[in-house]
């Protein structure tokens, strides 16, 4: 599927927020936890095979703790922390997950505590240069840093067309200017220290159309576009998708864009 490119810009990628949170997600923790798509088991045995031990690891900005609940398999310790209360209170419940509610900047994590830190579907919400330091704070010699995204889904072209109608013909206007470092890929965000080489990882789903339209209820786009007319923008194309989606299941798919940094030197 194409990339579709809004006529938005966004400013320099380390300034883009400060402290102050915007949240754009409380409002949907629910239906976030419900219809957000799952990361692939392969991605956290991965990262997991990267970090210098296998002890702990912090999934910043942990949404419905999904990630954080897939480091659990490998590592003892996980901290996952969102700086929306309504996110932590939705995350799904695990005995090994330490929810906590705290910015991405400011974690009050003890200095070189974390093998592996991971940022799912959230930098670009970042002061990314707060972030960076805190994260080369919390990390151990060696620690790695895994930052990620995904941009829109693939069904077939029929089904394409329409989600890209609603993302930007009707939408395009109420995404906020950060999105535009997802359609990017994060190319143009720089991490600190060694560069770790990443095979293609990618989330895919057996869907059927009802459960395509709950995901795309739970763009921030569609919130924002929602609370300012006073209607779901969903509805205006889910005759449409329904009609060419047809009773069955079907793939759903969105390539994952990874970078991934060994950030602090492993000791000699």
């Amino acid at each position: 599927m194409a990339r579709i490119r809004p006529a938005r810009k966004a400013g320099n990628d380390s300034q883009v927020l400060t402290q102050e949170f915007k949240d754009h997600f409380s409002a949907a923790s629910d239906a976030y936890a419900k219809h957000r798509p799952r990361y692939p088991d392969s991605l956290f045995e991965f990262l997991a095979s990267l970090a210098p031990e296998q002890g702990s690891a912090w999934d910043c900005a942990t949404g419905n703790g999904q990630a954080a609940i897939a480091l659990s398999e490998y590592f003892p310790t996980v901290v996952a922390t969102d700086a929306s209360q309504s996110q932590i209170d939705a995350a799904i419940p695990h005995t090994a997950v330490d929810y906590r509610v705290a910015l991405a900047e400011s974690s009050r994590l003890p200095d070189a505590c974390m093998d592996l830190i991971t940022v799912g579907q959230a930098l670009h919400w970042f002061d990314q240069d707060a972030f960076l330091a805190e994260a080369s704070r919390v990390l151990k010699p060696g620690g790695v840093l895994a930052v990620w995204c995904y941009e829109l889904c693939a069904v077939n072209p029929d089904c394409d067309a329409i989600v890209a109608e609603l993302y930007e013909g009707i939408v395009g206007n109420y995404w906020p200017p950060e999105r535009v470092m997802i359609e990017q890929g994060y190319d143009h965000i720089v991490l600190p220290g060694e560069k770790i080489s990443v095979p293609t990882f990618e989330m895919s789903l057996d869907w059927r159309a009802d459960d395509m339209l709950g995901y795309l209820g739970t763009w921030s786009a569609c919130k924002r576009y929602a609370a300012e007319n006073g209607s779901d923008p969903v509805v205006q194309i889910a005759a449409r998708l329904q009609a060419v989606w047809g009773p069955e299941s079907r793939k759903v798919v969105w390539p994952l864009k990874i970078k991934v940094n060994r950030i602090k030197a492993l000791l000699e």
